[in-house]
C-alpha cells in the first residue's frame, strides 16, 4: 500500500510539472487570464492554505508575473518618491532583490490609481517595467539577478488620471501602449538591446490604458485593443493595422478576449458598452464586422475572461454576467462582491473573481451559475491574481500572498 501511495504521489506530481505554466504578463501566458493548470487552489483564508505572506513595501496595484522560482511586482514609495521593480522568492516569499528604476516627483492621478500600476514583463531572463518620470515614459529591463541591462523613453505622457502600462513581451519584443492625451503612439522594442523595432500613430488623441493583446485569428495574428475612441487590430511583428471600429466610447482601461471566432471587448467612459467584433475584416469595419452590441451590466477596469462558448463579465460595482459568446444572449447575472478592480482568472473549469475587499468568489465556468467557494484574505486588494504551478498569487494593500 505504501509503495502505491508513493507511485501515486509521484504521478501527480508529474502531472503537476507537465501542466505548469509560466505567468509572465499582464493576464497570464496568453494574455485573457485563463490557465491550463488543473491543481489550482479551491479554498483558503487569511490563515489557512496559505504557504507565505510577503510583506511588500510601498504602494501599487501592478498584478505579480512569475517565472521560475521569481515573483515579479513593481511599487512606489511615495514619501521618497521612488518607482521599484521588487523580486520575490516563489518557494518561500523572501524579498531576492530591488531595484529603484527612478525617483521623480509624483504625476497627477485619479484615486483609484496608483504609481505603480503597470504590469512588468518577462521572458525567463530579463524582466521589464515601466513608471512616468513626467512627463517622459520610461521603460527599464533587468536580468534575473537584479542587474540593469538598459532603459529606453518612447516619449512623453499626458493624462490627468496618471499612468498605466501593461507591458506585453511578444517573440523577442516587448510592447508598450501610451494612449494619452497627446501625440499617442505603441511602441515595440528588441527585448535584449532596447532598440526600436516599429512604432505605430494612434488615432484621435484620447487617453486610455488598455494592454495591447495578440491573439491567432481569422487565420493571422492579430494584436488588439480598444481605446482612444476606437477599437483596432495590428500586426504585431510590425504594427501595420489590420482593420478598425470606431468608437463605440472615448476611453477604455479592460483588455480584450478571443472566443467562438469573436473578440470581446468591455468597458468605455463616458458611456459603457459590451461588444463583440468579427476578426476577418480589414479597413475601417464599424458598419459591417460588429457582431453585437450590449448595454447591461458592462464593465470599466475589470477585464473580461472566455471560458468555451461564453463570454464572462464583472461590472466595477461587482455584477458579475455570463453571455453567449456567438449572440450575446444573457444566461446570467449576479452580484458579487461590494466594488471589483481586479480581472478575474480561471483554471480547472473554474472562475476566479477577486474583489476590492479581498473576497475570491470562485465560480464554476458554466452557462449556469454556480459558486464553488468565498475566500477572505481579509485586505485590500485591487491587482489581479497570478497562476503558475499549482500557486495562486494575490497582491494586496502590503503583502504578497502565495496560496497553495
Amino acid at each position: 500500500m505504501r509503495r502505491a501511495a508513493v507511485l501515486a504521489a509521484i504521478v501527480e506530481l508529474l502531472a503537476c510539472a507537465a501542466a505548469a505554466e509560466e505567468w509572465p504578463a499582464w493576464r497570464g501566458p496568453r494574455g485573457d487570464g485563463t490557465s491550463s493548470e488543473t491543481l489550482v487552489p479551491l479554498a483558503w483564508s487569511a490563515s489557512e492554505n496559505i504557504a507565505w505572506k510577503a510583506r511588500v513595501p510601498g504602494k501599487g496595484h501592478s498584478s505579480p508575473v512569475v517565472w521560475g522560482d521569481r515573483v515579479f511586482v513593481t511599487t512606489c514609495e511615495e514619501q521618497q518618491q521612488t518607482r521599484e521593480l521588487l523580486c520575490f522568492d516563489a518557494a518561500s516569499g523572501r524579498l531576492v532583490w530591488r531595484r529603484v528604476v527612478l525617483t521623480a516627483p509624483l504625476e497627477k492621478k485619479n484615486n483609484l490609481n496608483s504609481y505603480a500600476s503597470g504590469t512588468p514583463a518577462t521572458d525567463g531572463r530579463r524582466v521589464w517595467a515601466t513608471f512616468l518620470e513626467y512627463p517622459r515614459v520610461q521603460v527599464a529591463c533587468y536580468d534575473f539577478e537584479g542587474k540593469e541591462l538598459w532603459r529606453r523613453s518612447p516619449g512623453e505622457f499626458h493624462s490627468m488620471h496618471g499612468y498605466c502600462s501593461s507591458l506585453l513581451p511578444y517573440k523577442d519584443m516587448v510592447i508598450l501602449n501610451a494612449d494619452q492625451d497627446a501625440e499617442a503612439y505603441i511602441a515595440a522594442f528588441d527585448g535584449a538591446t532596447g532598440r526600436e523595432r516599429w512604432r505605430i500613430d494612434r488615432p484621435n488623441r484620447t487617453r486610455s490604458y488598455v494592454p495591447p493583446v495578440v491573439f491567432e485569428a481569422a487565420g493571422k495574428r492579430q494584436m488588439v485593443l480598444a481605446g482612444s475612441k476606437c477599437v483596432a487590430s495590428y500586426d504585431p511583428d510590425t504594427g501595420r493595422q489590420h482593420w478598425i471600429v470606431d468608437g463605440p466610447t472615448d476611453q477604455f482601461v479592460a483588455s480584450a478576449v478571443f472566443a467562438e471566432g469573436l473578440f470581446f471587448i468591455t468597458g468605455g467612459y463616458p458611456s459603457l458598452h459590451l461588444i463583440a467584433i468579427r476578426p476577418d475584416g480589414s479597413g475601417n469595419v464599424t458598419e459591417s464586422h460588429v457582431a453585437w452590441h450590449e448595454r447591461k451590466s458592462p464593465a470599466y477596469v475589470p477585464s473580461p475572461i472566455a471560458a468555451g462558448p461564453h463570454f464572462f463579465v464583472v461590472s466595477d460595482a461587482g455584477t458579475a454576467s455570463c453571455l453567449e459568446a456567438r449572440t450575446g444572449r444573457y444566461l446570467w447575472s449576479e452580484k458579487l462582491g461590494r466594488h471589483h478592480s481586479a480581472s478575474p482568472v480561471s483554471a480547472a473549469g473554474r472562475l476566479y473573481f477577486l474583489d476590492d475587499d479581498g473576497q475570491m468568489f470562485v465560480v464554476r465556468a458554466a452557462g449556469k451559475f454556480e459558486v464553488l467557494a468565498k475566500n477572505a484574505l481579509g485586505e485590500q486588494c485591487r491587482a489581479s491574481p497570478a497562476i503558475s504551478r499549482g500557486r495562486l498569487f494575490i497582491r494586496g494593500a502590503e503583502n504578497l500572498y502565495c496560496i497553495r
